[in-house]
């Protein structure tokens, strides 16, 4: 799972009726862990919208740590 301070790709939000679109990228803000986990993402768009893993397809593109 993505940690804060990831920069994601979005691949497929299946069930959002308001989803952000494929091929998207923003920062991981926040992670919550539980019944339901989410990320919440601020979207490069402006955006702020979470993404539940499992359920939303995403791929890490940089990691919170990685110096570039």
């Amino acid at each position: 799972m993505a940690l804060p301070g990831d920069r994601i790709r979005l691949l497929a939000m299946p069930d959002d009726p308001d989803p952000i679109p494929a091929g998207s990228t923003g920062t991981v803000i926040s992670s919550t862990t539980g019944t339901i986990a989410q990320l919440e993402v601020e979207w490069d768009s402006g955006r702020t919208l979470a993404l539940i893993p499992g359920v939303d397809q995403y791929e890490i593109i940089t990691l919170a740590d990685d110096p570039q």
